[in-house]
């Protein structure tokens, strides 16, 4: 490293070291690639393994358009003081990106058979894995310091090529868990499926010499439809949902290291989406003999096919298939989490505490603050906490910017008060608080107070609201289920009879 860094200085080993991936201190040719393309110019010929099987022609292919508009500069929080401290070079990526890449591609129809589901696992609603996810909590997550995607593999390159059409540099596997795109059944007839996906994948839009900068949306949902031996294709749809008020996380670097100091902010991007414009046709036209026939017709127009009704005899509703999709990746959400406002109106018809959570950035989706990936991961998810969370509670989370616009809002002035009394215990970056059904606030903890806490040893622990017992071996969970406790003890008795 020493002499790396005396040979090439402190912007060259930075380069350097976005390309090397494996950390030995050596290019490979596969690592050196991507920078010879940019300087030479030239276009990579693919190697994916999609491309290996010879192209058929009797096959049938899939158009696809894509659907982009670029993120609103306002929906971001350094917005409100003018991008100040902000270089215009920082966000230069960002804002140059206002189309697709690719407005419109055409797929053969065999290279969507990674959305089928494996063998003997086509159950309904139930999940499986198109891309696993390799980090958890205790793996850590991916170097910050990458400009190039590493080339896609397997069930990889469908992703890749989707994903490709917003933008030429997606990472099909985000630095943080979860990784990868989990997918289930929710329709079957005897010769299709609807497959409906969820994809946590995001994008690098800097190149060198400028540092990287990260644009992570919250997810990439859909679902397609397709046969069961994957030659046809119904349907498709890819978006990003956009019915919140804040769905993309960016981040990125201000120097030339891994330690360099990172700026986050959080935005809102109002269209995302690939949407097939039709089923799949075939790319030869034969007729009963054999022979060729024109695709169009002696007027000039194409041939029009007509496509058999697909008869369902299974199905499951959107919602719930994306339930079992975010349960999924997200084992805490085995609790149910209600809007803000709906779950204070559960806790008086139930008589019950509100366990809620208030978060600068996303606590389901990608966009989330690293003190918020800590507690889901490592809290959220263990049994003696989800035990006692559907036992004893009604769990919310919000978006600071959402209850700031429930608290502006004159409509509803009891809603206005229950902002009113969670922004006022609010700190950056996640606050945990017990509340009761009327919103008043009877014990609360800050994410970063709680990390601090859980790192200690159990003898330095001062406060005993906040220690942890011995009987668990995680200080994580035994800390937060104490907060749990304690909130109990102090709000049971609150409530009214």
């Amino acid at each position: 490293q020493e002499s790396a860094l005396k040979a090439l200085g402190t912007e060259g080993l930075f380069l350097f070291s976005s390309l090397d991936t494996d950390r030995d201190l050596y290019l490979s040719p596969e690592e050196f690639g991507p920078l010879a393309e940019k300087l030479t110019g030239s276009t990579p010929t693919t190697s994916y393994e999609e491309e290996e099987l010879p192209p058929d022609p009797s096959e049938e292919t899939l158009t696809i358009e894509a659907r982009f508009q670029p993120l609103l500069p306002e929906s971001m929080t350094k917005s409100k003081d003018g991008f100040l401290g902000v270089s215009r070079l920082a966000l230069s990526g960002l804002r140059n990106w206002t189309t697709a890449a690719s407005p419109r591609a055409q797929f053969a129809a065999r290279h969507f058979r990674p959305f089928l589901p494996p063998r003997g696992q086509a159950e309904l609603g139930e999940p499986w894995w198109i891309i696993p996810s390799e980090l958890s909590v205790f793996t850590g997550y991916l170097s910050n310091n990458r400009f190039y995607p590493p080339p896609p593999k397997g069930k990889e390159v469908i992703i890749h090529r989707l994903l490709s059409m917003f933008h030429p540099r997606p990472f099909v596997k985000t630095r943080f868990a979860p990784q990868g795109a989990v997918a289930c059944v929710t329709a079957v007839s005897d010769f299709y499926y609807t497959v409906m996906f969820r994809i946590h994948a995001e994008f690098q839009l800097s190149e060198p010499p400028d540092f990287p900068f990260w644009f992570s949306p919250g997810q990439f949902t859909g679902h397609i439809v397709l046969s069961k031996d994957a030659t046809h294709v119904r349907d498709f749809r890819l978006f990003v949902p956009n019915h919140r008020s804040l769905n993309v996380d960016m981040e990125w670097l201000y120097g030339a290291s891994e330690n360099s100091n990172m700026e986050v902010d959080i935005g809102y991007i109002p269209q995302m989406e690939l949407e097939a414009t039709g089923p799949s046709i075939p790319s030869v036209i034969l007729d009963e003999d054999g022979n060729m026939i024109d695709s169009r017709l002696p007027s000039g127009e194409p041939l029009q096919f007509v496509f058999e009704e697909i008869r369902w005899q299974q199905e499951l509703s959107w919602e719930e298939a994306a339930r079992r999709l975010e349960v999924a990746m997200y084992p805490f959400k085995k609790v149910t989490y209600l809007p803000f406002t709906e779950a204070f109106d559960q806790a008086k018809a139930k008589n019950k505490l509100v366990h809620s959570i208030l978060l600068w950035g996303a606590l389901d989706d990608q966009s989330c603050t690293g003190s918020g990936r800590t507690l889901r991961e490592t809290v959220l998810e263990s049994s003696p906490i989800l035990a006692l969370l559907n036992e004893s509670f009604i769990s919310t989370w919000s978006l600071v910017k959402e209850l700031e616009d429930l608290r502006n809002s004159r409509e509803n002035p009891s809603h206005k008060k229950l902002a009113d009394l969670h922004l006022e215990k609010y700190s950056f970056p996640v606050e945990m608080m017990i509340c009761l059904p009327n919103g008043t606030v009877v014990h609360h903890i800050n994410a970063n107070y709680f990390l601090d806490i859980t790192s200690m040893k159990p003898e330095d622990v001062e406060n005993h609201a906040f220690s942890f017992a011995s009987t668990f071996e995680d200080p994580s969970t035994a800390t937060y289920l104490q907060f749990l406790k304690e909130g109990l003890r102090r709000g049971l008795p609150l409530l009214q009879p």
